[in-house]
């Protein structure tokens, strides 16, 4: 017998995060110590010590149920970006929160604009609400906003916006979102993803949550799993109205943040100087590879994020050397782009065991 279930959660292909470092080594009979993870845009760095201590403190409270308000971590998030603490939700993860965003607003056979060679997860939200996918094409490799507010349709009820942009690492300035914002139907909710937006330079981050004061219709979220390097435990969170972020709460899952999340995103949220060596080392890394790709002749999109996407021609077969060299990158054929890989920023010694081994696989040593 087959379970009744709607076509397009059938029609759903579930997300492929990228592949576990005890998987390869299961695999390829590989030591874990020697493989080099570069796939799912995590912090070498690793945990911050701040973080550290706070969940050691809380694990003696591991046998109660975590605060399903989150008022410590709300009342930091609120403090830390000046916004009202009924202004934060929070979420497992910031794909939570494009997820909420998907079930608050939209209905099936709705639509959602998204742009080509966006984040995995806009897709799926969409489909898992049985909404009408409308993908603008991208320009450059990143987000024609333009042409995004055009395809704008009378039952469109949400648009994603990634800044930087996850798979490709593009970046929309300040006032080219301001401007998109500004002429997007009222009725229209519009989800700002800015997972990456710690790795910006200086001189192009802009204040966001202005616009939150200035549009009930935009949502920003925000996660601890990149430049926080709390990718394990799951945190994020979305900035946005109280009539939006009441929407979203309705639905939210009761303890969504577990107890250990939501100590450490409290204390990593203030630690600026392990924020400021994560982006120091990542854009040391960016230059790095963005370099050695230069001058080993391969075209790449040049990144604002804690990525870069190369292009390497069979990359089915480059990524297979790779792992066999004990370097994990990520394919991005799923995304449409079958001659590309993406590859994380490492620590210093992991992007030249990356870069040796890319150098093997195209015969280039």
């Amino acid at each position: 017998m087959s379970i009744p279930a709607p076509s397009y959660v059938r029609g759903i292909a579930p997300y492929q995060a990228g592949k576990p470092i005890s998987e390869l080594a299961r695999e390829y009979g590989l030591q874990e110590e020697r493989i080099v993870k570069l796939a799912s845009n995590e912090n070498p760095l690793g945990v911050p010590d701040s973080a550290r201590a706070a969940m050691l403190v809380e694990l003696d409270e591991m046998a109660r149920y975590p605060d399903s308000n989150g008022f410590e971590l709300k009342r930091a998030i609120s403090r830390r970006y000046g916004v009202p603490e009924d202004w934060v939700t929070l979420g497992n993860g910031s794909n939570d929160i494009l997820e909420l965003a998907a079930h608050a607003v939209v209905q099936p056979g709705q639509s959602v604009v998204y742009a080509q060679f966006s984040f995995a997860v806009y897709a799926l939200a969409t489909q898992a609400v049985g909404a009408r996918a409308i993908v603008v094409p991208a320009r450059d490799h990143g987000h024609d906003l333009e042409a995004m507010r055009a395809a704008i349709e009378p039952d469109t009820r949400l648009v994603f916006i990634a800044n930087p942009n996850n798979p490709t690492g593009t970046f929309a300035p300040a006032e080219t979102v301001e401007r998109f914002v500004s002429a997007v139907p009222a009725d229209v909710v519009v989800v700002l993803d800015e997972a990456y937006n710690e790795y910006l330079p200086p001189e192009l981050r802009f204040d966001s949550t202005a616009l939150v004061r200035r549009f009930p219709n935009l949502l920003v979220s925000r996660t601890f799993s990149k430049a926080y390097g709390l990718a394990g435990l799951r945190v994020g969170f979305g900035l946005a109205q109280p009539e939006l972020t009441d929407l979203l709460n309705r639905i939210r899952q009761p303890f969504n943040v577990n107890s250990l999340a939501q100590a450490a995103a409290c204390a990593a949220l203030f630690d600026d100087a392990f924020l400021q060596r994560s982006y120091e080392v990542n854009s040391a890394g960016l230059q790095r590879l963005q370099s050695a790709f230069t001058a080993m002749g391969l075209e790449h999109v040049p990144s604002f994020a804690n990525f870069v996407l190369v292009r390497v021609g069979d990359a089915a077969a480059v990524y297979e050397q790779l792992l066999r060299a004990g370097v994990i990158v990520r394919p991005v054929a799923g995304y449409g782009l079958p001659e590309w890989l993406r590859v994380s920023v490492g620590l210093p010694e992991e992007n030249e065991r990356f870069l040796a081994a890319l150098a093997s696989a195209l015969g280039r040593t």
